[in-house]
């Protein structure tokens, strides 16, 4: 039997390779998409042309090109290539790293050292990086898909440069899919229908469009699919959603500007979106409320009402029919007149509170169970309101030596619009009367 290890043996043949990783491009010029950053006028076209490429986090979605990336801006400026994970790399790794890095840099190569999931890594680890970056050790290019302001501590984010990578458009999916046509050297077995169909599939990931097809040019079929025998083949991949992460409050902020924006439709697609991909609807009941108490306050004061009792509809019937609840109030409340008068009065007299928070009501307005409170003048002088003809007396109850302030201004919307006569109608009453 001959020995593979001698040097005249057949050498062993290349396992299957995934299509992801044979169509991995060679050049920047082949990655598909990206043109805000890749562009000759965009930050990466820029920093190459002059020579002068920085540090760098990648910040977006899975499946767009990061690490792809890092690995060409490596090739593209003559530096060696280390990619690590913060997942699975701690502290003696990347003394490791740093120290091969040191040996490279004395020895005239600099080093482009890739970090995925950079923002796993603590506030700790993370500051250990910066000595390296800023004597030249490294170049550090770290990918997230959380934000980076929350995620990364001041320091990095101070000598590095954030690039935001977006979901692949459909278009661009659409090249990447005659990319591996052409690799494959035959067609989707695909109608038109069908292969937009597989596009959406990918929901903006390449990673995940390329690993679609390779299942689909797998299966062995006479003619073309349409959208529904792909749809019962293929399951539709998983949004990308993190209860605790970005996407979350990305898609929150979408639904809550909706409904201040009196837009039932846009509310219920990101309600529905977050239902899709996991939300606990008691979240989403609370935050419905909430919008209620925000957005629309007085000016319809049933609002209110309309969210807590669909929120105890949910509680007892549970999903999926208690969620129904919780769209008639998601729907209601972006329908019903907006005002954010009190919560603009009550963030004033918040404000104002703690700015004089030490002034003694006037004494006027203070209860005397004692004599000696007597003795000092507590009560004297108060009108009983219920006395007065109107039943208004138009006596000051701020302190004495603070100015009346006017903190609620009601708008001409809804039930606020007679709140706004009653208002005008007592500001009258003791303007006539003057001050007491």
């Amino acid at each position: 039997m001959a020995d593979l290890f001698d040097t005249g043996a057949t050498p062993k043949t290349e396992g299957p390779r995934p299509l992801a990783d044979r169509l991995r491009p060679q050049t920047l010029s082949e990655v598909i998409g990206q043109e805000q950053v890749l562009g000759p006028d965009a930050p990466l076209g820029v920093m190459l042309e002059s020579g002068s490429l920085g540090s760098i986090v990648f910040w977006g979605p899975p499946g767009v090109g990061k690490t792809t990336i890092a690995r060409l801006l490596a090739d593209a400026t003559d530096r060696h290539f280390v990619q690590v994970s913060a997942i699975f790399t701690g502290v003696p790794d990347l003394r490791k790293v740093f120290d091969a890095a040191k040996h490279r840099h004395a020895n005239g190569q600099g080093t482009l050292l890739f970090v995925d999931e950079i923002h796993r890594f603590n506030k700790a680890q993370q500051d250990g990086f910066l000595p390296h970056m800023e004597d030249g050790t490294i170049l550090l290019v770290g990918a997230t898909t959380e934000n980076p302001s929350f995620e990364l501590n001041a320091a990095v984010l101070s000598r590095a440069q954030v690039l935001v990578l977006e979901r692949l458009a459909l278009a661009d999916l659409e090249r990447l899919a005659q990319r591996a046509e052409k690799e494959l050297d035959r067609a989707l077995p695909l109608d038109g229908e069908a292969r937009e169909a597989l596009l959406e599939m990918a929901d903006g990931d390449g990673r995940a469009l390329l690993n679609l097809i390779e299942q689909v040019m797998a299966w062995r079929v006479d003619g073309k699919l349409g959208r529904d025998a792909l749809s019962a083949r293929l399951m539709k991949r998983a949004a990308q959603y993190d209860k605790s992460g970005d996407g979350h409050y990305n898609l929150i902020s979408a639904l809550h500007k909706s409904v201040r924006g009196s837009d039932p439709d846009a509310a219920l697609y990101w309600f529905a979106r977050m239902l899709d991909a996991g939300e606990d609807p008691r979240f989403l009941a609370r935050r419905i409320t909430r919008m209620a108490v925000e957005d629309i306050g007085l000016a319809d004061p049933q609002a209110q009402n309309v969210c807590l009792q669909s929120w105890q509809t949910y509680e007892r019937l549970g999903s999926p029919e208690g969620e129904l609840a919780l769209a008639q109030a998601l729907v209601y409340v972006a329908l019903a007149p907006k005002s954010n008068a009190v919560y603009v009065a009550y963030k004033g007299a918040r404000s104002a509170a703690k700015n004089t928070g030490s002034l003694m009501p006037p004494k006027h307005i203070l209860n005397a169970p004692t004599s000696l409170m007597k003795d000092q003048g507590y009560g004297d002088g108060y009108a009983y309101d219920h006395d007065a003809p109107d039943g208004f007396s138009g006596q000051d109850y701020f302190p004495d030596d603070m100015d009346r302030t006017e903190f609620y201004d009601p708008v001409e919307r809804g039930f606020e619009r007679e709140l706004r006569k009653r208002v005008d109608y007592f500001a009258r009453l003791r303007r006539d009367r003057g001050p007491r």
